[in-house]
């Protein structure tokens, strides 16, 4: 597979694209007027939650108001996150496409069935997730991306070239939201805001200090570096986590109630890039925790039934939609990350109770003042050597 930009891609992405936009499922079923309104209403209160935002955690920057904000369905949301996924996987896919070169025109044929085949396997993870995710801050949207078409009757923003501008974007995928609403039974009105306020804050973090996304970058460049394996055996090896899924029709899937199944991220990394995993983990924690501390703590003043939502969004966390989904959340990582929302919390909460907000936004200084992930789950061991 050759890219727009000349090289050999690992993953033929257009084809993830298409495989996940014809399987994502569809969104909840909802009239034109309200579709409008829930839209509209989703821009008004990422607006009003950057300033919530902004006075609970005393953090603040003008560069926010350059990162656009995007409400998109199900399909916008795969378009972007394919973008991204280019952009932070390119020196690796650079890396491989080089050592396949060397192998003649054999290795090359081989590598572009392999990317097409692995393109399917991508795209139906994408078409899981993407009825998934409420919202999300894309740290490293490419400055220039493909044209996409417009949305029936221009209903939701689209990814298309120039509108993300470093050093991100905050997506909301509006159909996704007001379904989970209408699970839970909640008011739709406090329920869109509590939801943006937590991305929101993620927006804050990048934007309010700007070495964080340099670092992330860098960590995750390091990771890709240690990688250095047979490109055919990469691939064997992602084709194989991503085909272990106990997708419906899969013989895998009467493995469903292991607790234990490893992740895609656990089979496809080698022993080094463990321990960078390890430096990423806390640092996901420290972030994803910290959003879940500030929707809450804002939320008593301006959603008035957080305590409501708050419950039973926890609910529908802790016990997923089947056993099947449960399966799919611990095979792609998935339980990893709400157990960072846990933990992050926790540390947060233990850091603010010890030293005051001012305190905490410590951790803020520079990578040197990031915990680790040992103190994620211990806050008094971070106060003591940050803060004295």
């Amino acid at each position: 597979m050759t890219s727009a930009s000349g090289g050999a891609e690992m993953v033929d992405w257009d084809l993830a694209v298409a495989t996940a936009t014809r399987l994502a499922r569809p969104g909840p079923r909802i009239g034109r007027d309200e579709a409008r309104a829930a839209v509209a209403e989703l821009r008004r209160h990422a607006a009003e939650a950057e300033r919530h935002v902004r006075e609970y955690t005393r953090m603040g920057s003008t560069a926010a108001a350059g990162t656009p904000v995007l409400v998109v369905d199900r399909p916008g949301w795969v378009r972007a996150n394919v973008a991204g996924f280019r952009t932070v996987v390119r020196p690796l896919t650079e890396k491989l496409a080089a050592r396949r070169q060397g192998g003649g025109r054999g290795a090359a044929a081989a590598g572009s069935a392999g990317a097409k085949a692995t393109g399917v396997e991508v795209g139906v993870v994408l078409a899981f997730l993407s009825a998934k995710v409420l919202g999300q801050y894309e740290t490293f949207a490419p400055a220039d991306l493909p044209s996409a078409p417009d949305s029936p009757e221009g209903l939701f923003d689209q990814p298309r070239r120039g509108l993300a501008v470093p050093p991100g974007r905050l997506l909301l995928v509006a159909p996704n939201i007001v379904q989970v609403e209408r699970e839970l039974d909640v008011a739709p009105h406090d329920f869109r805001l509590w939801v943006c306020l937590h991305e929101e804050t993620h927006r804050t973090q990048f934007t309010a200090v700007p070495w964080l996304r340099d670092h992330i970058q860098s960590e995750v460049q390091e990771f890709l570096a240690q990688t250095d394996v047979d490109p055919a055996a990469f691939l064997e090896r992602l084709r194989e986590a991503l085909g272990g899924l106990p997708l419906p029709g899969r013989s895998g899937a009467r493995r469903e109630g292991r607790a234990d199944a490893p992740s895609v991220t656990d089979l496809v990394q080698t022993p080094a890039q463990r321990e960078i995993l390890a430096r990423l983990t806390a640092v996901m924690s420290l972030l994803e925790g910290h959003a879940d501390v500030v929707m809450d703590g804002v939320g008593p003043a301006v959603v008035p039934s957080v305590a409501e939502i708050r419950e039973k969004f926890q609910r529908r966390r802790d016990r997923g939609s089947g056993r099947l989904d449960l399966a799919l959340r611990r095979m792609l990582g998935m339980d990893a990350k709400l157990r960072q929302y846990q933990d992050g919390a926790v540390f947060v909460r233990g850091v603010v109770d010890r030293v005051g907000m001012d305190g905490f936004n410590r951790v803020w200084t520079s990578p040197n003042t990031l915990p680790t992930k040992e103190e994620v789950h211990d806050p008094a061991s971070w106060v003591s050597r940050v803060i004295g």
